[in-house]
């Protein structure tokens, strides 16, 4: 098994308490976690260590970055994404984004079904889908912020982590 799985492990376990508590990922605990991915995998690995660690870096902050823009997410999480990436690898990262999206609709979806309006939601994700495709503009996407149905991401990204880890 990958070493690095653990340093990510140790990030994800910190990340998950914190944002369970304060709705927040703090920067020092990002920052840290890349700083130290990249020396890792430097160490590790030597010159191409660090571009495995600068590549999965990109990967996971630039695929969160577009879902920060279009609201979905914190800037926390567009950089523990860039942790994440920094120690496991753009593959990796990409396919926790992936398997954390998929949780956090079965999440967002379980949440309105208990509130009982799941399907003025559905239909507001419909129009925005629709205006996207029309208009060809990511303005339709972001939508009305205080309309906007909030949880904690780890509480999707845990289980998305441990699904990219199952298929390592």
């Amino acid at each position: 098994m990958n070493p690095a799985i653990y340093g990510c492990a140790v990030l994800i376990a910190a990340a998950f308490v914190t944002d369970i508590r304060t709705m927040k990922i703090p920067n020092k605990l990002n920052f840290s976690a890349i700083i130290a991915g990249i020396t890792f995998h430097g160490i590790w690995d030597g010159w191409s260590g660090l571009a495995f660690a600068g590549k999965g870096l990109a990967a996971g902050f630039l695929v969160l970055l577009v879902m920060y823009w279009m609201g979905a997410v914190g800037a926390g999480d567009v950089k523990l994404f860039a942790g994440i990436g920094a120690w496991m690898g753009a593959l990796f990262a990409v396919q926790c984004v992936v398997y954390s999206v998929i949780f956090a609709g079965i999440i967002g979806l379980l949440i309105s079904l208990w509130r009982r309006d799941a399907m003025k939601r559905l239909r507001q994700a419909a129009g925005s889908l629709s205006g996207f495709f029309v208009l060809r503009s990511l303005t339709s996407l972001r939508g009305n912020r205080k309309e906007q149905l909030h949880f904690p991401f780890m509480l999707a990204v845990l289980p998305g982590f441990i699904c990219a880890c199952m298929y390592l």
